[in-house]
C-alpha cells in the first residue's frame, strides 16, 4: 500500500515538473495572467464596461449621477436600432391612424415605403404592439436575399393555432393536441393557391403578417407570389392581411405585376418628422437618461436632422455624451456641434471607399456645398431629386438637370431613378446623402470656420415656427 502511494506521489511530482517547464516556455511568449491585487491594479488602467450583460449598472467603484446618465443614454437614443417601446415612440400619430383605419375599417393590405432611417421599422413594431393589444395574431418577419415563399408561408402557418380554422371544432383532438395550420400543409414546395386556400379558412380571429425589408428580397418569383397572394386573399375576404415595408421603388414592380391589386392595397410613403415630432423624440430621451436639452440645442438638432429621426437620434446621443464628458446635466449648442463632429467620423465608415473617393474629387472640384444641399433635399423627399430642385441649389434656372447629369457622368454619385415619370434622380449609394449633409453641416456649423450667423438664423427660424 505504501508503494502504491509513493507511485502516485511520483506521478504527480513528475507531472508538476513537466507543466512547470511548459509554463516557463509559455511565459517567454505570453506573460502569465496576473491575479489578485496585481490584476486589479492592471485593470485600473483599462476602460471598463459601465453595465453588466443583464443591463444593470455595475456596482464596482463609486458611481455618480452622471455615470448613471451615461449608462441610460444607450436606451434614451437608439440611432442604430428601431424603437420598440410605446413611451419612446415620438409623433407619427396620424400615420398610425391611417394604417389602423386601412387595416381595420377598409380591410386593405398595406405597402409602407420610404428611405432607410425614416423610421419604418419602428413604426411597424409599434403597429404590431397595437394589433396584439387588439388580440390580433401578429407575425413579424424580415426578408432577405434567400427568403423563399414556401419557407416563409410555412413558418407563418405554424404560428396560427388550428383553433382558428373554420373547419375544426374547438373540442377536436387535433386542437387539443396543439396543432397549427402549418400541420395541414403538404411537404415540399408550396404554391400560392395552396396558401390562399389555407388562409381563407382563418376564422374567429384576425392575423397581421408584417414583412419588413421587402426590398432585400431580390427574387422576382417571391415578389410575384406575394402580389398574387394579396389578390387572392382580398378576393376571398380572408381575415389575414399583409403589411409590407421597405419596398421603396419596388412598390411599382409589385403593382405592375398584377395591376388589379391596386384597389386592394394602401401604398403609403412614410413622411419626414416635423420639428414638433423631433422635439418629442428628444424629450422622450430626456425622461430616460435624466439630461435636459436647452432650447438652442433642440433647435440645432432639429435644423440639422431636417425631419430624419435617425439623424436626430444620432446627434442627440452624441450631444448627451458630450455634455456628460464635461460633467454637465444640461445639453447645449456646443455639445450638438461636438456631436456633429463625432457623427461625421461615424458615418464616414459606412460609406464605400469608392464613394468616398468620388465625393472627395467632387469637393476638390468645388461641388461640395451643392452636393451637400442636394443630399439634404434627397433626405427630405424620399431620395428623389427633381431638376427644378437642382435649379434652386445651383441658382441657375433650367440647368439643374444638366448639373445632375454631370454628377452622374463625372463622379458616378447620382443616377436616374428607374421608371420615374418625372425624370427624378437619386444618389447611387444610399449612405452618401447622410454623409454629405452631415459633413456640410459640420463645415458650416461645427467646424473652426463655422458660420455662426447662418446658424443663428436657422435657430431663430425654428423659434418663430414653434411659436406660430
Amino acid at each position: 500500500m505504501k508503494g502504491y502511494r509513493m507511485g502516485w506521489q511520483n506521478w504527480f511530482s513528475l507531472r508538476k515538473k513537466r507543466f512547470d517547464a511548459l509554463d516557463q516556455d509559455h511565459e517567454d511568449v505570453v506573460p502569465r495572467l496576473s491575479i489578485g491585487r496585481n490584476r486589479d491594479r492592471q485593470d485600473d488602467k483599462l476602460p471598463k464596461f459601465q453595465g453588466t450583460a443583464g443591463d444593470q449598472i455595475r456596482s464596482t467603484g463609486k458611481r455618480t449621477a452622471l455615470d448613471r446618465v451615461r449608462f441610460h443614454m444607450r436606451n434614451a437614443f437608439t440611432p442604430s436600432q428601431p424603437v420598440l417601446s410605446h413611451r419612446m415612440f415620438a409623433g407619427r400619430t396620424e400615420v398610425l391612424k391611417t394604417l389602423i383605419r386601412s387595416i381595420e375599417d377598409q380591410r386593405l393590405h398595406v405597402v409602407l415605403y420610404g428611405d432607410r432611417g425614416i423610421g419604418k421599422t419602428s413604426l411597424l413594431h409599434i403597429l404590431a404592439q397595437l394589433a396584439r393589444d387588439a388580440r390580433y395574431i401578429v407575425r413579424y418577419a424580415s426578408c432577405g436575399e434567400e427568403t423563399h415563399f414556401s419557407d416563409l408561408m410555412r413558418s407563418i402557418a405554424r404560428d396560427i393555432p388550428l383553433l382558428y380554422h373554420a373547419d375544426y371544432a374547438p373540442t377536436s383532438s387535433e386542437i387539443e393536441n396543439g396543432r397549427s395550420l402549418g400541420d395541414l400543409l403538404p411537404e415540399g414546395t408550396l404554391t400560392v393557391p395552396q396558401i390562399s386556400d389555407l388562409f381563407s379558412k382563418v376564422s374567429n380571429t384576425r392575423v397581421l403578417v408584417i414583412l419588413d425589408e421587402f426590398d432585400r428580397a431580390h427574387s422576382m418569383a417571391f415578389r410575384r407570389s406575394i402580389a398574387e397572394l394579396i389578390k387572392n386573399l382580398s378576393d376571398r375576404s380572408s381575415r389575414l392581411q399583409l403589411v409590407i415595408a421597405g419596398v421603396g421603388a419596388n412598390l411599382t414592380e409589385l403593382i405592375e405585376h398584377i395591376p388589379s391589386i391596386r384597389r386592394n392595397i394602401l401604398g403609403y410613403q412614410v413622411p419626414n418628422m416635423s420639428n414638433g415630432e423631433i422635439e418629442e423624440l428628444i424629450h422622450n430621451g430626456e425622461k430616460i437618461c435624466g439630461l435636459t436639452f436647452d432650447r438652442e440645442a433642440i433647435a440645432f438638432i432639429s435644423a440639422v436632422a431636417y425631419g430624419s429621426p435617425y439623424i436626430a437620434s444620432l446627434l442627440s446621443q452624441h450631444a448627451g455624451l458630450a455634455a456628460v464628458d464635461r460633467e454637465a446635466s444640461m445639453v447645449e449648442k456646443r455639445d450638438v456641434a461636438d456631436a456633429i463632429n463625432h457623427s461625421v467620423d461615424e458615418i464616414r465608415h459606412r460609406v464605400s471607399s469608392l464613394s468616398l473617393f468620388q465625393t472627395g474629387r467632387a469637393k476638390a472640384d468645388g461641388h461640395g456645398t451643392n452636393l451637400g444641399l442636394l443630399a439634404r433635399l434627397a433626405l427630405h423627399y424620399g431620395g428623389r431629386l427633381m431638376p427644378h430642385q437642382a435649379d434652386e441649389v445651383i441658382r441657375k434656372p433650367g440647368q439643374g438637370l444638366a448639373y445632375m447629369q454631370k454628377m452622374q457622368q463625372d463622379y458616378g454619385l447620382l443616377e436616374p431613378l428607374a421608371d420615374d415619370p418625372a425624370g427624378a434622380y437619386h444618389f447611387k449609394e444610399e449612405g452618401v446623402p447622410v454623409y454629405l449633409w452631415i459633413e456640410l453641416a459640420q463645415s458650416h456649423f461645427a467646424g473652426e470656420k463655422s458660420n455662426t450667423k447662418l446658424l443663428d438664423a436657422l435657430l431663430d427660424k425654428y423659434a418663430v415656427a414653434q411659436n406660430a
